[in-house]
C-alpha cells in the first residue's frame, strides 16, 4: 500500500439528481480544485449520472472510473468485495494524488455510495482528512418540478427506501406528515397499493430522469404498476386541510 501522508484529502462531492445545473458553486469549485475525480461506475461499464454530470465541469483526462457494484444487491459478498477493490484502487490514487473527489449523485451523506467508500479508507489509509460537500437531493428536486410542498409548520417529514420493504413505507404513509420514498421503481405495485390502502394517492407525485432528457414527472394515481426507473422518487404530501398556516 502506498505511503500516504496525512494531508490527503478525499471529499464527497454531491452533484445533484442529474441536472448539470444543480451542481453547487461550492460542489463545482471542489471538483476543480481536486487533483483527480472519482466516479463510480457499474461494472457493466456504462457511465452513469455521476460522470455524466462531472463532465460538465472537469475534463475527461482528470476523471477516474471505479467500478461499484451499484446493481447488486442480493449477493453480500460480490457487493463487499466490490466495495473492498474500489477502496484499494481509490487508495492508490491517494498515495499519488493530495487531495481525491468522489461525485456522487444527490448528497454523499443521503444513502450515497461514498458513505462505504470513506469507511474503508479510514481502515486503509489512517490519517485521511474525509470531507463533504452537500448536494441537492432527488426529493427536492421533485418538489421543485412538480410543485409539491414537503414541510409546513410541525409537519415532519419522512425518507424511506422502498428496498427496505413496502410495510416500511405503509407505515410511514399511516403516520402523519410527508412521505418521500426512494428506490422504488421495481416495485411499483407495492407503492401504488401502499398508496391506496393509506389514502394517500390523490396528491402524490413521482418523478424519474429528472432534469435529463427522459425525465418523466406525473401524478401517483397513473402508476399502474408497471416497473419504473430504479432511482425513481415518490413524494406523498401530508393531509393539509387547516388553510394557510394551518400547520404552525
Amino acid at each position: 500500500m502506498p505511503d500516504v501522508m496525512s494531508s490527503s484529502r478525499l471529499i464527497g462531492v454531491g452533484v445533484g439528481p442529474g441536472d448539470p445545473e444543480l451542481v453547487t458553486v461550492k460542489g463545482v469549485n471542489a471538483l476543480r480544485a481536486a487533483d483527480v475525480v472519482v466516479v463510480p461506475v457499474m461494472d457493466t461499464g456504462e457511465r452513469g449520472r455521476a460522470e455524466a454530470t462531472v463532465l460538465h465541469y472537469v475534463g475527461q483526462e482528470k476523471v477516474v472510473r471505479v467500478v461499484f457494484a451499484l446493481n447488486e444487491r442480493t449477493d453480500r459478498g460480490r457487493r463487499e468485495a466490490a466495495w473492498d477493490a474500489a477502496g484499494a484502487r481509490v487508495a492508490e490514487l491517494l498515495g499519488a494524488h493530495g487531495t481525491v473527489a468522489f461525485a456522487t449523485i444527490g448528497d454523499p451523506n443521503v444513502y450515497s455510495t461514498f458513505t462505504y467508500l470513506a469507511q474503508t479508507i479510514a481502515e486503509l489509509v489512517p490519517g485521511t482528512l474525509v470531507e463533504t460537500v452537500p448536494g441537492i437531493t432527488a426529493m427536492q428536486d421533485l418538489a421543485a418540478r412538480s410543485g409539491a410542498v414537503l414541510t409546513e409548520g410541525t409537519e415532519p417529514l419522512t425518507l424511506v427506501p422502498v428496498t427496505a420493504g413496502a410495510q416500511a413505507l405503509k407505515d410511514a404513509l399511516a403516520g402523519p406528515g410527508t412521505v418521500v420514498a426512494y428506490k422504488f421503481g421495481r416495485q411499483a405495485q407495492e407503492v401504488a397499493e401502499a398508496l391506496r390502502e393509506t389514502g394517500r394517492l390523490d396528491d402524490a407525485v413521482w418523478g424519474s430522469a429528472l432534469g435529463l432528457p427522459e425525465e418523466s414527472v406525473r401524478p401517483a394515481a397513473e402508476l399502474d404498476g408497471a416497473p419504473l426507473p430504479y432511482l425513481s422518487t415518490l413524494i406523498a404530501p401530508a393531509r393539509r386541510d387547516g388553510g394557510r398556516g394551518g400547520k404552525l
